[in-house]
């Protein structure tokens, strides 16, 4: 009988997956160059901080916008017209934020890049499981995760090395040559895989994700800077709440929904997705907190805080393709133990931190701590995929990739709330004791800096708590035998699509 793998029997798999990969590592190491480059593109243009944020703001609601519908996307085109589509967006809107002569036009490319970006990795995931039989599913996952992990890691170094030698058009600059090269690659080498129809665009659908996701994630991103009681923010989460309530009815009482959310049926891809979102949110904790740690509190570069990150990083990219082999071997659930309990016991050792502690201590235990979410991040992910129908698998793709920006968004406030409130408690208790008064300010700038340090001990101590619970969930993880379901006529027509492209 013949199966999904057969399709990969007419293509160059080869060129196909490293044009595609680039594509991946280019649109993640985008989304982590802005946030360094945030002062120096405020001082060029003239705008304040809150201006400059809705950089960063954009780019996520906009994929809110976009990852949601991406199964309908692929239903509807194929992959070679999705692939170049999101690639020329891509690149247009780099080129846009290159040459933007004030804060308007560099918004709008942007949003531009966003679109682009949205699209690339949820194709990417299902063109995986479409080209690689199961038993390399998890090696293929493996490689994706290099451009998955290693690139928000080097995007904060080489973004402080930029812009303190450098304008900040260059990140651009930078980025730039490699999509038009990635652009003209995928001309030649991606060709279409997967099925296409011609399904009906729920556009109510369309305009309740927009809302019910556009409004959590405004209101989960600003709670950070205007606060939970700030009516904005309760307002945006009510409204997006609402709306995604309605948005979920909806998919259930349509034939053709845009998101599938009878997927969560399936026990392993649900109980995966649940873990997924914990680590999220627990590895975002690292990524928010430990640069507030190394330059707001010690004092550190961009740079050096960047520093702190890589080695992270690195091992995270090596990793994953090691990671996805062993996975293959021994499916997920060893592998999300051990990674969650490496993962648990660094995020506690990172409760410790004080204004003294040395460099070496802070990179060691972050570095290990990488170490833990590379094991389990890409197994988690490929387990609860295998767990559904292929036909199937471009709603989970989007699922998991839309409820992991929620997830990073939700945990960027969450840590960044509990370090904030936690750090005036403490600032408050510490003058106090010591008899600080506020006139004092070189002693007060000192208990705020214990304070800030200890409400970080305090958010990562929440982390940790999340991480034994994603521990606890994962020792339900079952190795499920992939699921092959595509018709053999389907087959033999994507065979002869990808022969003839």
């Amino acid at each position: 009988m013949e199966s999904e793998s057969t399709v990969s029997q007419s293509v160059k798999i080869a060129p196909f997956f490293a044009v595609m990969m680039l594509g991946a590592l280019v649109a993640f190491l985008n989304q982590t160059l802005i946030n360094i480059a945030l002062p120096q593109i405020m001082n060029h243009l003239h705008i304040t901080a809150a201006t400059a944020n809705w950089l960063s703001t954009i780019y996520m609601l906009t994929n809110g916008i976009v990852i949601p519908i991406t199964a309908y996307l692929m239903s509807r085109f194929t992959t070679r017209q999705l692939f170049l589509a999101s690639m020329g967006l891509f690149t247009i809107g780099t080129l846009i934020c290159a040459v933007a002569p004030g804060f308007s036009v560099l918004l709008i490319g942007r949003v531009v890049q966003a679109v682009g970006a949205g699209i690339i990795m949820p194709l990417m995931i299902n063109v995986i499981f479409i080209l690689f039989p199961p038993h390399r599913r998890g090696f293929a996952m493996g490689i994706f995760g290099v451009a998955m992990n290693f690139a928000p890691a080097i995007g904060p170094t080489l973004s402080g090395w930029i812009v303190e030698n450098h304008s900040w058009r260059t990140l651009f600059f930078v980025i730039l040559p490699i999509a038009v090269i990635d652009l003209i690659g995928s001309m030649y080498f991606v060709k279409n895989v997967t099925e296409t129809s011609r399904p009906k665009l729920d556009r109510l659908g369309v305009m309740l994700s927009t809302l019910g996701f556009g409004g959590i994630l405004y209101g989960f991103s600003t709670s950070a800077t205007k606060g939970w009681s700030s009516t904005e923010v309760i307002l945006t989460l009510v409204i997006g709440a609402i709306f995604f309530i309605l948005f979920v009815w909806r998919q259930f009482a349509i034939d053709h929904p845009i998101l599938e959310f009878r997927i969560f049926r399936y026990s392993t891809f649900t109980l995966t997705m649940a873990i997924n979102i914990i680590v999220t949110m627990a590895l975002f904790s690292g990524m928010i907190l430990m640069p507030i740690y190394m330059q707001n509190a010690r004092g550190f570069s961009p740079i050096m805080s960047g520093l702190l990150l890589l080695p992270g990083g690195i091992i995270m990219g090596i990793m994953s393709p090691i990671t996805g082999k062993l996975f293959d071997r021994f499916g997920a659930k060893w592998l999300a133990i051990i990674g969650l309990l490496i993962t648990a016991i660094t995020t506690y050792a990172l409760t410790k931190l004080e204004l003294t502690t040395s460099f070496t201590y802070v990179v060691t235990v972050y570095t290990i701590r990488s170490f833990g979410i590379s094991i389990l991040m890409m197994p988690i992910f490929t387990a609860g995929l295998n767990d559904l129908p292929l036909h199937l698998n471009k709603f989970g793709t989007a699922m998991v990739n839309t409820f992991r920006m929620v997830a990073g968004a939700v945990g960027t406030a969450f840590f960044v709330s509990v370090m904030t409130t936690k750090g005036v408690a403490h600032t408050k208790d510490i003058m106090v004791s010591k008899h600080v008064l506020p006139t004092d300010k070189l002693h007060a700038a000192v208990a705020a800096k214990e304070g800030a340090v200890m409400g970080i001990n305090d958010a990562f101590m929440v982390a940790t708590y999340l991480a034994f619970l994603a521990l606890v969930l994962s020792l339900f993880i079952k190795n499920t035998v992939p699921k092959s379901e595509l018709p053999n006529e389907a087959v033999k027509q994507a065979k002869v699509k990808a022969v003839t492209e």
